[in-house]
């Protein structure tokens, strides 16, 4: 088994189909790459641009979804969680739990997911340098959080833009050992969209192999069988079927 660290996921839960679509495919990842794919998906976007964007199921309808999914194909669990209140539930389900890059800081949010034993993974807030996050990190573990991830996703660059400061991944490591490269949300031109956040999706793999060469542990990938027609994120998720090939990249 690679002890590599890839999530993958739709960005939002649409419909149990497209859960059973990816998970299928995920699985047979696994089992020809010897990875060990932990699914993603969120039950709610609670950070869309604009109030008339999809958001998802709910927490109560997409956690147990979630958990059809742990049950039918045996893969490792996580989801995002934006107030402190929905940790115990998640941490029910989830094996790990991420803190969105906005909420870094909530430390009420921190604590409520430390608590509940499980694997924190922190995404680097858009306003923040790498070595800014050793405080989101001491938040979970002084509440007895027992594993940290941290995650990196580009910082704000003027106006509806991200660039990626690859130097925050060592940084990170310094913190933490598992530091993973976000690298579909990285590619994003938030708010860009008349409404909608837009971005970039052919710069996917050169984010990944980039993050590889600067240490890397893990890698994050929104993926969809037809991302363009996703209810969220659409513009960067990457194609189903593109992330084996890539995946084998990172690998080689």
């Amino acid at each position: 088994m690679n002890d590599l660290k890839i999530i993958a996921g739709p960005c939002v839960i649409e419909s149990a189909e497209l859960l059973d679509t990816v998970a299928q495919e995920l699985v047979m990842i696994n089992a020809e790459l010897g990875t060990d794919i932990i699914f993603k998906a969120s039950f709610d976007k609670a950070n869309r641009t604009s109030i008339h964007s999809f958001r998802g199921p709910g927490l109560e309808k997409g956690l147990q979804m979630l958990a059809d999914v742990k049950e039918k194909y045996g893969l490792r669990i996580t989801t995002d969680i934006h107030e402190s209140w929905q940790a115990k539930a998640a941490g029910e389900v989830c094996d790990v739990l991420q803190i969105p890059a906005f909420l870094c800081r909530q430390t009420d949010l921190l604590v409520a997911a430390a608590k509940t034993g499980k694997i924190v993974n922190i995404k680097k807030a858009q306003f923040l340098s790498g070595r800014d996050m050793r405080y989101p990190v001491e938040k979970v573990l002084d509440s007895g959080g027992q594993e940290v991830w941290l995650t990196e996703r580009g910082n704000c660059f003027g106006y509806n833009n991200l660039v990626v400061d690859f130097r925050n991944i060592p940084d990170m490591k310094e913190i933490v050992p598992t530091v993973i490269m976000d690298c579909t949300h990285s590619v994003q031109r938030p708010s860009a969209g008349d409404g909608k956040t837009v971005g970039d999706r052919k710069f996917v793999p050169a984010m990944a192999l980039a993050a590889k060469a600067f240490g890397a542990t893990g890698f994050f990938f929104e993926v969809h069988p037809d991302p363009d027609r996703g209810l969220s994120d659409a513009a960067n998720m990457l194609a189903l079927k593109d992330l084996k090939p890539l995946i084998k990249k990172i690998l080689a």
